[in-house]
């Protein structure tokens, strides 16, 4: 039997609605302790240890930690081995899985299954196909590095980062993590720039530690990122075109509840999600990714779960590789989990906090202050050229996380705002200023209360790992490593740790320069460092600020300043293309000039999708959904009110019901004309060729000159028509059913 429109839009809202009471939560078996299958899906070195020969083992574990190139024989080995491992766990397929320039995770199976020329049939896995592989590359972004009818593109392996064995549904695939690049060697994907960040930044903080201890041959690069969701039932998902086109609710009036009471954050976890929970940790687990914690977020339906550090490769890996676990758990459990930066208008949107450090091959982190002069000083090194560097790089720091839905969440009074500023906390500030008090170009060796700073007695040792936290603050000190809270939710970890590994490498390069040269010139070691970081100090000062970032006080301090504060993505990204950003990224090996530019292109293209989906999506919901109900309850209203004055009504006996039939045609008028001149907005866009053009007119006359204007008039009619009328799931549905 076919329904007709009317019933069938109310039955995806209603029925969505009754069906929630008839689900029962889905059971997760309680599994052994979790270092009981830890890690059972992932190509381990102890897995290796077992499945592969003493030579083909330590030829592995060479390239693992010190990089060194595997040959072809020893490929041979390592693939068998892998392959013999897989099948143990009913692997039939393999494939490189890379992160390419879409913002999403790649793969192509390839079966383990083969002929031989005489017809045999046999399972092969051999070490040309571990280490690269050729996938098409033309659909995948490239921002002009290549012509369409040119499909050629490699991905080659990842020795840092383990091969793993993903479960969907009875299949399992081999995963080789992998880069991704063109046939002229250009990088199409977010890992190979990351891996050349953080070789050049191990190189340029290993330089500096010399200083210190001639010991330290490398400085490994840590994040432990934070990562923020919302969950909502699956049919009341389906019953919201917008979500399901876009990621977030482009209409919908917020609820007499929202987050005011703030009795969700840190709340009991209901059943239903609980449940999701513990299952995509299992999955997370076998897989080899650490999740640590779990709790209720700020706004109804969200929620955090955050892992325990790792070296910032495989962070990165796992964080890509969890959204995707985490996507397709939710659905056994008919719910789906929201990864957008801004859902839902009114209340908190979600980030991706990445706390960030450096640690040593001697077992030292470069963010924790220590317990002498001399580790001391090498603390105070490292947070001052931090502290620099973002301040130096501000502009690029903003770009590395601009997007078109965290355009939406950045200084929304939940997330910080887009000026880039550095958060150190009293004690550390205290400690910044006495440097630049006391320091002085005629201090000597001799002078003992320089030399000495005890950071250590500064900050007591109760406040090392819980140093008072900035909410406001985008880039934050939080003890013993900084946190960057700007990342929105959705986001690659990549693109801005490449871009903080960069400009820190760059900085620290700087800073042994000077040093060299002030001690060339006769300086003792320590005073030319301590000279530097002073200067560093003074110099930077400006980025650094402890108070309300949300404040219309601080917008115009930072402006006083001089420090940016570009709210849209569109003129965020020109700073990737600047004289200064092609020289830093060049000058360190991470882009080329042409690869920069390309990046840019990409970026913006995305941007102008995003917000050309956005306004089609909401020209459809508009004229397919919220004004057919309106007009219906509008005639409603008018039969209503004909009856009351035929039957002799006087008309202040339906002046209430005038009054809303009113409103409604008000809103109805309103809606449809602005809808219509925003399609006509939208095609004078698109007539631009220009892409930086192109994505700041979308930005100004189609998003900022229509979206909100048209959301107002849509949430008033959502408010006024007839609850039974309305198609699409209010937010009191979506944030609090479950």
């Amino acid at each position: 039997m076919l329904l007709c429109p009317k019933l069938l839009h109310m039955s995806l809202r209603f029925d969505a609605i009754r069906q929630l009471t008839d689900k029962s939560t889905a059971l997760v078996g309680a599994p052994n302790k979790t270092t009981t299958f830890f890690a059972s899906n992932v190509f381990t070195m102890k897995t290796a240890r077992e499945f592969l020969s003493d030579e083909a083992y330590k030829s592995l574990r060479a390239s693992v930690k010190a990089g060194h190139k595997i040959d072809r024989e020893m490929a041979n080995q390592i693939a068998n081995g892998m392959r013999a491992w897989a099948e143990t766990k009913g692997v039939t397929h393999y494939t490189h899985w890379f992160q390419p320039l879409t913002g999403t995770t790649a793969e192509k199976h390839d079966s383990f299954f083969t002929l031989k020329s005489d017809g045999t049939a046999i399972e092969e896995f051999d070490g040309a196909a571990l280490i690269q592989q050729e996938p098409d590359a033309s659909s995948f972004p490239s921002g002009g590095l290549r012509a369409t009818f040119e499909a050629r593109g490699y991905t080659a392996w990842d020795p840092s980062s383990p091969p793993f064995v993903i479960e969907i549904g009875n299949g399992k695939t081999l995963c080789i993590p992998t880069i991704f690049v063109s046939y002229t060697g250009e990088s199409l994907d977010y890992k190979a720039p990351l891996l050349k960040a953080t070789e050049a930044l191990s190189k340029a903080a290993t330089d500096v530690c010399n200083f210190f201890d001639k010991n330290v041959s490398k400085v490994t690069v840590t994040l432990g990122w934070e990562q923020e969701y919302f969950v909502m039932d699956e049919a009341l998902f389906n019953a919201r075109p917008d979500l399901l086109m876009t990621g977030r609710t482009v209409f919908g009036h917020s609820s007499a509840k929202n987050q005011q009471l703030e009795d969700h954050y840190f709340g009991s976890i209901p059943e239903r999600v609980y449940a999701y929970m513990r299952d995509f940790e299992n999955e997370s687990y076998k897989l080899g990714i650490p999740l640590r914690t779990r709790h209720n977020e700020v706004a109804p339906a969200q929620f955090e779960c955050a892992p325990i550090f790792e070296e910032v490769s495989v962070a990165v890996d796992h964080n890509s590789l969890l959204m995707d676990v985490m996507e397709r758990v939710a659905r056994r459990h008919n719910l789906r989990v929201l990864l957008h930066e801004k859902p839902f208008a009114g209340i908190n949107g979600s980030g991706k906090h990445n706390n960030w450090s450096m640690a040593t091959d001697t077992g030292v982190n470069l963010l924790a202050p220590g317990k002498t002069p001399k580790t001391n000083l090498m603390f105070l090194t490292f947070f001052v050229n931090t502290i620099k560097a973002v301040h130096d790089y501000a502009d690029v720091l903003r770009a590395s996380i601009a997007s078109a839905p965290n355009d939406h969440r950045l200084g929304a009074n939940e997330a910080p705002p887009a000026i880039i500023s550095v958060f150190t906390g009293q004690y550390l500030s205290k400690v910044l200023n006495d440097v630049k008090e006391r320091v002085s170009a005629g201090m000597d060796e001799t002078d003992e209360s320089l030399l000495k700073i005890d950071i250590h007695k500064s900050i007591p040792e109760l406040l090392m790992d819980n140093t008072d936290r900035n909410r406001t603050s985008p880039f934050a000190f939080t003890g013993n490593k900084f946190e960057f809270r700007a990342v929105g939710s959705s986001a690659n970890c990549a693109n801005p740790m490449t871009v903080l590994n960069t400009i820190m490498a760059q900085t620290l390069r700087d800073f042994k320069k000077e040093v060299d040269g002030l001690i060339e010139k006769g300086e003792k070691k320590e005073i030319a460092i301590m000279q530097v970081i002073r200067e560093y100090i003074i110099k930077s000062e400006k980025v650094l600020f402890e108070g309300d970032g949300y404040s219309e006080a601080w917008e115009k301090e930072a402006a006083k300043r001089g420090l940016p504060n570009v709210k849209t993505t569109p003129l965020a990204l020109d700073a990737m293309v600047t004289e200064k950003a092609k020289n830093l990224f060049h000058d360190n090996g991470i882009y080329s000039h042409q690869e920069l530019e390309a990046r840019h292109e990409i970026e913006l293209e995305k941007y102008i999708k995003k917000v050309q989906i956005e306004s089609r999506m909401m020209g459809e919901l508009a004229t397919s959904h919220v004004l057919p109900a309106a007009i219906r309850y509008q005639n409603l209203l008018a039969s209503n009110i004909r009856g009351l004055k035929e039957a002799g009504i006087k008309e202040s006996g339906f002046a209430n019901q005038l009054q809303i039939l009113n409103e409604i045609s008000t809103h109805i008028n309103k809606t449809s004309d602005l809808v219509e001149k925003m399609i006509e907005a939208r095609k004078s866009c698109n007539k631009l060729s220009n892409t930086r053009e192109k994505a700041i007119a979308y930005q100004q006359k189609v998003k900022d000159s229509f979206f909100d204007e048209i959301r107002y008039h849509v949430d008033k009619l959502e408010l006024l028509v007839d609850d039974k009328e309305w198609y699409l799931p209010k937010y009191r549905e979506m944030l609090f059913l479950r």
